[in-house]
């Protein structure tokens, strides 16, 4: 029996990767517990055991008040304190296995590991793992993605939570770290730190841009990352559902990292203004619904990216702002033409920009003294209310054009559909390159950015 005993602590200890020792000191302590219950007893020190990790002999004895040890047979105890102890060892032995998950799965945090889909609780996703179910909230799941039981799942374990009666394992498929990983496993020059992702910006599901650079001048860290006829990227892109991966070149200039971001789109000039963390981004009418990309994707990606607040005009809206922040500041008696220039190369354009950036930067800036300080942020301030009535009105008036337009082509389409005379048929691959041409669709541009 004691053998047999011994061979089952050693299977529980393979099979739920804890400790034997652990188990064998649980075992004790579950038969000092059933003397207790048998004699009544309250004090914790008045009984004792021991197993022999050799033979499973077990042996229970009571501390006498003389110091010696008045040994118990175990088949004194009884069926009752026999119940007990069977209690307090199940009740152990959870407690060891929940503690050794928690430690396995706790030094996996931040990896990618991959489970089989189990079923759907609501929302979530469960997800089986080699030992115990993990589950993806909703938040953490890509749009529209459905898995059915027994799919594999590559997931990120984001997070290891003890409740107390389960250890949750919390997993995903939406954070930048598990694209970042994916490289790892995709990429071997990532994995080995050849090459640095510097910065990653997503919207799960839908894209993702990553600035890349390489520490060895013989590594081109784009072409690396996109593999052989886009074999790397290929497969990242698969494991993501189509997702759409932006490969950037890091540049340490700001004004070059945000026109590399800004691609496939071609940016003609970049201004920033540090005192506002604000970058204008100047592209030529063709290029601006691209730099802006679908509902400003590409734009609000890039931004992310760069760490830069991004506003992207035509080369006649940058001209319109500067030649009224011209005539505004001209106006004001004390204001040179060195200080107006100096004003445009900080990257204040416009008269807004005058008016966030306040009387001090002035002073410091553009040596202006306190008074003219005041005056241009005053008068800059006026016109700016009286370019932004302009502007909404422009915008109200152009939305009002759009829509007599729509209503007029639906009343031409209507007619002509109504007649019989015609059929209008839109070409799927005519709907693609439309889609294409906005920006929607993967490029790969002359500096050797990447879009898969």
């Amino acid at each position: 029996m004691n053998s047999e005993t011994l061979r089952i602590l050693d299977s529980i200890a393979r099979d739920r990767n804890i400790d034997r020792d652990l188990l064998i000191t649980d075992l004790e302590q579950a038969m000092v517990s059933a003397a207790r219950k048998h004699f009544n007893s309250l004090d914790a020190e008045e009984f004792g055991c021991e197993m022999d990790r050799f033979t499973g002999e077990i042996t229970i004895w009571r501390n006498t008040e003389d110091g010696g040890r008045e040994i118990i047979p175990l088949e004194r105890l009884g069926r009752i304190p026999a119940q007990t102890a069977k209690q307090v060892m199940i009740q152990k032995f959870r407690e060891d296995e929940r503690n050794s998950v928690f430690d396995e799965y706790s030094k996996l945090q931040g990896q990618i590991i991959t489970g089989t889909a189990h079923r759907y609780e609501g929302p979530q996703l469960i997800v089986q793992l080699d030992r115990v179910e993990g589950f993806m909230p909703r938040s953490e799941q890509l749009p529209g993605e459905v898995f059915h039981p027994g799919d594999r799942v590559r997931c990120l374990l984001c997070d290891v939570r003890n409740t107390g009666s389960q250890v949750k394992i919390v997993l995903s498929r939406c954070q930048a770290d598990f694209i970042q990983r994916l490289f790892e496993a995709e990429v071997p020059e990532v994995a080995e730190r050849v090459i640095e992702i510097k910065a990653l910006a997503r919207e799960p599901g839908f894209r993702t841009k990553v600035a890349v650079s390489s520490i060895d001048s013989k590594v081109d860290a784009v072409g690396a990352c996109v593999g052989v006829r886009g074999s790397r990227i290929r497969n990242i892109v698969d494991e993501l559902g189509g997702e759409k991966i932006d490969i950037v070149r890091w540049n340490e200039s700001s004004q070059i990292l945000i026109a590399n971001a800004l691609k496939p789109a071609e940016v003609e000039d970049v201004s920033l203004c540090f005192e506002l963390g604000r970058a204008t981004i100047i592209v030529r009418d063709d290029q601006l619904s691209l730099a802006i990309g679908r509902r400003g994707q590409n734009v609000r990606l890039a931004a992310r990216l760069t760490g830069w607040d991004i506003d992207i005009l035509t080369p006649a809206e940058f001209a319109r702002g500067l030649e009224t922040l011209e005539e505004t500041v001209k106006a004001v008696e004390g204001v040179t033409g060195e200080q107006l220039d100096r004003m445009v190369a900080l990257g204040m354009i416009s008269v807004f920009d005058i008016e966030e950036v306040g009387t001090e930067v002035l002073q410091e800036e553009l040596e202006m003294s306190p008074e003219t300080a005041a005056v241009v942020v005053e008068v800059c301030a006026d016109k700016a209310k009286i370019v932004a009535e302009q502007q909404a009105k422009e915008k109200e008036e152009s939305d009002r054009r759009r829509a007599e337009e729509e209503a007029a082509a639906s009343a031409v389409l209507g007619s002509m559909g109504g007649a019989g005379s015609s059929t209008v048929v839109v070409d799927a691959d005519a709907e693609s390159a439309a889609a294409a041409i906005l920006g929607d669709g993967p490029a790969n541009d002359a500096d050797g950015e990447a879009s898969a």
